[in-house]
């Protein structure tokens, strides 16, 4: 009886643990260099308050101008993709998903975020490959030549 106490008191403790872990809240990026632009980088400060406050219309204008202001800033289009996404414009924040993880190789915050996942692995853009391609040949068994 006592061990069953002890294991009821462990389960307790491990289901209290996983039910307090939370996932991380999506929160716009700081523009690492602003592409050279502190246009940019004040937009993006704007687009990051609208966005927190939930006004993801205007969040959306801040980040889409931030995003002509550093074309080649994979934070500028993670953003903006963010406020889309917040928007329901799924298949346009897809891309920019894409764009963002395509131009920020080595961001694990782009990589390894949630918002991304639903995407797939920006690497693999062609979609699924076949290990074999198709042939004219009719299989044979251990595939051998007849």
């Amino acid at each position: 009886m006592k061990h069953v106490a002890i294991l009821a008191a462990i389960l307790v403790f491990i289901g209290m643990a996983a039910c307090s872990s939370k996932a991380k809240p999506l929160v716009p990026l700081a523009l690492i260099d602003g592409g050279g632009k502190p246009q940019a980088i004040t937009l993006t400060e704007q687009g990051t308050q609208a966005y927190q406050a939930k006004q993801f219309e205007n969040a959306r204008k801040y980040f889409e101008q931030a995003v002509a202001a550093a074309p080649q800033s994979g934070q500028a289009h993670y953003n903006y993709a963010l406020a889309l996404n917040a928007l329901g414009d799924s298949e346009v924040a897809r891309q920019h998903f894409l764009e963002a993880a395509d131009l920020a190789p080595g961001d694990k915050t782009i990589w390894d975020s949630p918002a991304l996942a639903p995407y797939g692995t920006p690497e693999k853009k062609g979609g699924p490959t076949k290990d074999r391609p198709y042939g004219t040949q009719r299989p044979t068994f251990g595939m051998q030549p007849r």
